[in-house]
């Protein structure tokens, strides 16, 4: 087999053979129109692996007829950034192409690194092109992401990894000599997850170890295959998001010596700290929730603390909060809770609001009977007074249910000594 992985082999060169991501570059969308038209903004590519950021970048490059350069910013720095740019800067005095300046994984770039585009990207020396799998809002300084357009990928779906599997059987120089029947196809998906980098990459793995030029396909030798050479399948850092999603359920699982070893994995492993720490402030919440309260300022310090402090102390932070999280109480009532209020507010669609909830700033509005008949909770005994705050379609309707914890227990009499039964559904 080729040294050069398949995924790499079949890696689109046109945007006409680009799989997936129709929301932004079907027919009519503005991106389309702008690659066609060869007047591109600086963007920024936001998606998890494997849904073709890399691609995309390379393929607008080609498409547009600039100079294409690219870093990573895993391990590249100021001076890396500042030696494209005099190149660029040089090679401008002999043409008027601005050229493409792609950085993958923008998000580990520090805000100094960050700094260091602004000019150029200002000037138009370079079209700034990023890739990031985090939250740009969060990870990219708001200077530079004012002057980028934000185009967010999604993981492919299962008709285009179907066709993307297709396509590589029947047009690989190496694969397309052989008999390859796809009978089942349900591993290969679960297993990829929809990066469509992993599920070529583990079809050439199985297809290589099985061996013979007719091959057929089934989740039985799919799974004995790659759970059998899982580390090398996942060489390239698609772990990232198994590691975390073990992290995460430890924790919810109350078990701290397995929470710190899927810590230690990601602190051994390079991972971005601030990455962690974003998780545990969603676990706080998600999974601990009311039954501690506490638990969501201890990660929020966690977070502000890695912020100030950096490697390699830093892991020592998210080890105390790790640990903490884990021995905490769970509770999920208020994660519960606004799962089910949206899945209303999706079902019943944009309820007037009660005229009496109504803000009233002008006669007419006043004269219509808004903010008639509201009650001032303050007025009442203990700050209440037992009023309407639902539209009238949904009154009653009851989103939050105590788990088992003391403490939403707790929340659960609160809501019933005030309200009675009107809740108790």
């Amino acid at each position: 087999m080729s040294a050069t992985p398949l995924a790499e082999r079949m890696r689109p060169q046109s945007i006409d053979d680009y799989i997936g991501q129709e929301h932004i570059l079907g027919e009519g969308t503005g991106l389309r129109k702008a690659i066609t038209s060869g007047n591109i903004p600086s963007m920024i590519f936001w998606g998890p692996p494997g849904v073709g950021k890399t691609t995309l970048a390379q393929i607008i490059a080609n498409t547009v007829d600039r100079p294409f350069h690219a870093l990573s910013a895993i391990n590249s720095g100021v001076k890396d950034i500042r030696e494209i740019i005099s190149k660029v800067n040089s090679q401008g005095l002999f043409g008027n192409k601005n050229a493409i300046l792609f950085i993958d994984e923008i998000h580990r770039f520090s805000k100094s690194q960050q700094d260091s585009l602004l000019g150029a990207v200002e000037k138009g020396i370079i079209t700034l092109i990023g890739a990031t799998t985090e939250n740009p809002s969060f990870e990219v300084i708001s200077a530079l992401l004012s002057r980028c357009q934000v185009y967010t990928l999604k993981h492919h779906s299962i008709e285009e990894l179907t066709q993307l599997m297709n396509r590589a059987i029947q047009q690989d120089p190496e694969l397309k000599g052989k008999n390859i029947n796809l009978k089942e196809t349900a591993a290969l998906f679960k297993i990829s997850g929809g990066d469509a980098r992993k599920l070529l990459n583990g079809l050439e793995m199985v297809i290589s170890q099985t061996g013979g030029d007719t091959i057929d396909i089934t989740d039985d030798l799919v799974t004995s295959v790659l759970q059998q050479n899982i580390a090398s399948y996942d060489k390239d850092g698609e772990q990232h998001y198994d590691i975390i999603s073990a992290f995460i359920k430890s924790i919810r699982g109350s078990d701290p010596n397995a929470s710190l070893y899927w810590l230690a994995r990601m602190v051994e492993g390079g991972e971005d700290p601030k990455f962690i720490a974003r998780r545990l402030i969603i676990s706080a919440s998600e999974d601990i929730g009311l039954a501690n309260p506490n638990a969501l300022i201890i990660a929020n310090a966690a977070f502000d603390a890695i912020n100030k402090i950096g490697w390699p102390e830093g892991r020592i932070v998210l080890a105390q909060a790790t640990v903490y999280l884990a021995t905490s109480p769970k509770g999920n009532g208020s994660y519960m809770a606004i799962k089910q209020a949206q899945s209303l507010v999706k079902q019943t669609g944009n309820l007037p609001v009660p005229l009496h909830l109504r803000n009233a700033p002008t006669e007419l509005m006043k004269d219509l009977g808004y903010g008639e008949n509201y009650k001032y909770s303050h007025d009442g005994g203990n700050n209440f007074i037992n009023q309407e705050f639902m539209p009238d379609e949904i009154t009653g309707t009851n989103f939050f249910k105590a788990g088992s914890s003391k403490k939403e227990q707790e929340i659960a009499q609160t809501i019933k000594n005030l309200w009675g039964d009107k809740y108790s559904t």
